[in-house]
């Protein structure tokens, strides 16, 4: 029985979401970090309440202490010697490429398992002259269906709404938007594991390179 619950554990501390959250509108913008089914705001920030300034008493001031003298130094006091700095050496790019594709792959595949759980952008176009407003229309569309492709290419989107609407009688043009951009505690563990075995893979074949004594380019490809 006890190793069911720690499995049920396990199972539902691999789907927990982990992310952020972001909305903006006219009022500015809101962050907030996703945990599970809490969400915390982070911007803005909470103003912590004044503290209120106490007047001291007599009882509670305390007598200031005299100044310590600077003890004289004898004219005949030897000198410290500076410490000699060490310059920091620089280690060969052949060994440094082979970590930076791993990093890399890394970033790739972490960014292919963000997933994006709600997308909602609405466009309030202005404008007095109905000629204008309906070209800046289509071109609001136009940059629409090239974005779109690219964030689902990017990410996996599971709900989106996206409009452009037209208001002749505002004076600005305005911009409602929200997402929230997650990823499983399983998805980012696995990511990390499969990242770091990676690393340790090309760190060994660097140390056995270096003690072989071998000076041919590692394969980067």
């Amino acid at each position: 029985m006890g190793w069911w619950i720690t499995l049920g554990i396990l199972f539902l501390l691999a789907i927990l979401p982990l992310g952020v959250s972001v909305h903006y509108n006219s009022e500015g913008a809101v962050v907030k970090i996703i945990l599970g089914p809490v969400k915390i705001t982070v911007v803005p920030a909470k103003k912590k309440p004044p503290k209120e300034k106490k007047e001291k008493t007599q009882k509670e001031k305390k007598p200031k202490s005299k100044p310590n003298k600077p003890k004289q130094v004898g004219a005949d006091a030897p000198t410290p010697e500076p410490k000699p700095v060490k310059k920091e050496e620089g280690g060969t790019i052949l060994d440094f490429l082979p970590l930076v594709k791993t990093l890399f792959d890394f970033l790739g595949d972490f960014r292919r398992k963000l997933r994006l759980d709600n997308l909602q952008l609405k466009l309030i176009m202005a404008g007095g002259d109905p000629y204008n407003l309906a070209m800046n229309y289509g071109k609001a569309w136009a940059a629409v269906g090239n974005l779109l492709p690219k964030l689902e290419e990017w990410f996996m989107i599971r709900k989106r709404d996206i409009e452009v609407e037209c208001d002749f009688v505002a004076s600005k043009t305005t911009v409602i938007a929200h997402l929230d951009l997650t990823i499983t505690l399983g998805r980012l563990l696995a990511a990390v594991f499969k990242f770091l075995f990676k690393a340790l893979i090309k760190f060994l074949q660097i140390k056995k390179k270096r003690k072989g004594g071998a000076n041919n380019e590692p394969d980067v490809t």
